[in-house]
């Protein structure tokens, strides 16, 4: 629904804004049931040619924040809602939604909506949010990263428009300058490029004759007047998921392999420490074997979680973000990082073998060669 005035025109908007940050390699599901109550699962009605056998995620859902706020200070947020999902993979998912009324211009400036006086940015408080869940979780988080810094971490936001806001390709066309600079995420000043504008736009989708959506890299725009557009929004969840685990996996694979590089200077050095020589390379060896085994494992439930392809609607969706995200190139990258590693220790491996091996030669050379001379010199001499 839209509110006309003089001057500028009002818009009843669903503001959803995703935040997935990665704390640490698992969280164990069932202990965080008794810390805090939650609903497993993830429920995804049948529509728009959604395939029966679709496979998702099977996190825990927890009500956090709900209904309309007293101590909101912005008189645009008509209410909000806060919602987690706990994954076991080691992701904490918050959905924050605010039913707002404000004009497209307004919109741009999302990020600048005042929820409290503690927060004056809608990321300060989604992580305020989390460091005190994250806080909570702790026991049944295993290896957990340092809460209050280096988390990797993403953000997206979906504007979704409901109501009478007559047909989809007339509010299109009417507002398509500000369209594009939600989807870019640039600024009201922004005037942006023909060009520009027809590429920000491109690739939307449509189910039916009154709905419409386009997809963005930070941003996505869903225009659907009876509102029916959860399934929409679980699958920019799942992408942004995707992402994610794949991000967090090709950093931790960097640190490993700057990790290896110190490991093979210091092998190859002439002077070894101590620990190098006290059977660290075989506590790495199998380190990393572990390592890269839970890096295949992540990758296959990636895969697992994303079995929605084909030619389905959302399947279709699904895709376009993968390709905006580009996961596959992040896959290849995870993938050849995960064959170097393992080459690195392998080689080290077999030079330290070839290396045992020279010594136990040398040694095998004076017991059968130099010993018996010894004897006949000692016997020579006793002779004498």
């Amino acid at each position: 629904m839209s509110i006309r005035t003089k001057q500028k025109e009002l818009f009843e908007t669903e503001v959803v804004r995703f935040a997935l940050y990665d704390v640490g390699r698992s969280i164990d599901l069932s202990r965080v049931l008794t810390i805090v109550p939650g609903t497993p699962g993830m429920k995804l009605d049948k529509r728009r040619n959604t395939p029966g056998s679709i496979q998702l995620p099977k996190p825990l859902s927890i009500d956090l924040r709900v209904g309309p706020q007293a101590a909101i200070l912005d008189s645009r947020i008509k209410s909000l809602t806060l919602s987690a999902r706990v994954y076991e993979e080691g992701v904490i998912s918050f959905m924050l939604r605010l039913k707002v009324t404000a004009t497209l211009n307004d919109l741009l400036d999302v990020e600048n909506f005042q929820i409290g006086s503690r927060f004056t940015t809608l990321s300060l408080f989604l992580e305020d949010q989390f460091i005190e869940l994250s806080r909570i979780l702790k026991p049944a988080i295993r290896s957990s990263n340092t809460i209050s810094e280096n988390f990797d971490y993403e953000m997206y936001t979906a504007f979704c428009f409901s109501g009478a806001i007559g047909s989809c390709n007339q509010f299109v066309e009417k507002n398509r300058k500000e369209f594009a600079n939600l989807i870019n995420g640039d600024a009201s000043t922004t005037n942006l490029h023909e060009s520009q504008i027809a590429k920000a736009l491109a690739n939307s989708f449509s189910y039916s004759a009154c709905d419409w959506a386009v997809f963005g890299l930070d941003n996505c725009i869903i225009i659907d007047p009876s509102k029916d557009y959860e399934d929409l929004l679980l699958i920019c969840e799942l992408a942004n998921y995707q992402l994610l685990e794949l991000r967090t996996l090709d950093r931790m694979l960097d640190a490993w392999l700057d990790e290896a590089e110190d490991d093979v200077g210091i092998f190859y050095s002439y002077t070894k420490p101590k620990k190098m020589k006290s059977g660290i390379l075989k506590k790495k060896i199998a380190f990393i074997q572990s390592m890269r085994l839970d890096a295949l494992f992540i990758l296959e439930n990636l895969e697992n979680s994303s079995k929605i392809i084909g030619d389905y609607f959302l399947g279709e969706i699904y895709q376009h973000l993968c390709y905006i995200f580009n996961t596959n190139e992040w896959t290849r990258s995870i993938e050849r990082r995960i064959t170097a590693l393992q080459d690195v220790y392998d080689i080290v491996k077999s030079e330290k073998s070839e290396r045992t091996m020279l010594w136990l030669e040398i040694v095998f050379i004076i017991v059968c060669i130099v010993f018996p001379l010894l004897q006949i010199i000692q016997v020579m001499m006793v002779s004498k």
